[in-house]
């Protein structure tokens, strides 16, 4: 990955990353009116070294702020996870590198994307599916810029990362209740995002019938997957279908690990049939062939 893509930032000393851990809350309290932060007499959550190990080499510097919004959003996952099934990855390193780290592996394919955009206008990009958040908000927090949505059937986990998004105080970042084939049904969504994502474990030509119907003509449906070759030509018929072409596909390790991942880009070139998606639950039971 190109780190021409990114401004420089200052490195971060080992003093501003001790400082950093100072200034963070020991644990993270959810009201039912809202977040609130407080300091305790427990084990802080500490991805900071994780995140600071590793983010350079993925071609993502992160700021001292940055890292501090990581550590606060990590540490709301881990409490909201004992009460709700957020994540399965629950410890600092797995959060840091499994959600964290993979989530920013899009910024440098989005940052290409904001390169290409005419007259310097903020991106719009929705994570479908986003979960726990990943990889919308991670993407956020980089890429503040950008118009980010993140999109849930279930109402839940929205209601958690509502309170993520007060308590990191970040604008222009908002949630929205629907399953991905009735969003690509509804004017309101339909065709309106430069950039669509989804991390999941289906199959890559029923993430492009959730995601393609979303995608604006120009824009591109990046696909996160751990392994694409297979899928990517069973999926050749659908993702032509629903109006699009695979322009790159890029796989790598996550640094640090034997985790292969693969990012594909898919780049909408023409309109979406109005016949797609299908109705909710049809792409995953009979996928285009």
């Amino acid at each position: 990955m190109n780190k021409g893509l990114f401004p420089k930032r200052k490195p971060l000393t080992k003093e501003d990353i001790q400082k950093l851990r100072e200034s963070l809350p020991k644990k993270v309290e959810i009201n039912s009116d809202g977040t609130k932060i407080t300091e305790q007499d427990e084990e802080v959550t500490d991805v900071a070294p994780i995140l600071e190990s590793h983010a350079d080499e993925i071609s993502v510097p992160l700021s001292a702020e940055e890292i501090r919004a990581f550590q606060v959003y990590a540490s709301m996952l881990k409490e909201k996870n004992k009460v709700m099934n957020l994540t399965a990855v629950d410890d600092d390193k797995g959060i840091a590198m499994k959600h964290f780290i993979d989530s920013l592996t899009l910024c440098p394919y989005i940052r290409e994307e904001e390169k290409k955009a005419k007259g310097g206008k903020a991106l719009t990009f929705v994570d479908v599916g986003t979960g726990a958040g990943f990889p919308g908000l991670p993407v956020k927090i980089s890429c503040p810029e950008l118009s980010v949505t993140l999109m849930d059937s279930l109402e839940k986990r929205l209601n958690f990362l509502n309170e993520v998004i007060t308590a990191l105080g970040l604008t222009d970042c908002s949630t929205v209740h629907s399953r991905a084939e009735d969003a690509g049904r509804n004017k309101k969504f339909r065709e309106k995002y430069d950039i669509v994502t989804a991390r999941a474990v289906a199959k890559l030509s029923v993430l492009a019938e959730y995601c393609l119907p979303l995608v604006k003509v120009g824009g591109v449906f990046l696909a996160m997957k751990s392994h694409s070759e297979e899928e990517e030509t069973e999926a050749a018929k659908a993702i032509a279908l629903l109006g699009g072409t695979i322009e790159k596909t890029d796989t790598f390790k996550l640094p640090g690990t034997d985790m292969e991942r693969t990012i594909i880009v898919v780049r909408k070139i023409r309109p979406t049939p109005p016949r797609f998606p299908r109705k909710a639950g049809t792409p995953s039971k009979t996928p285009i062939v």
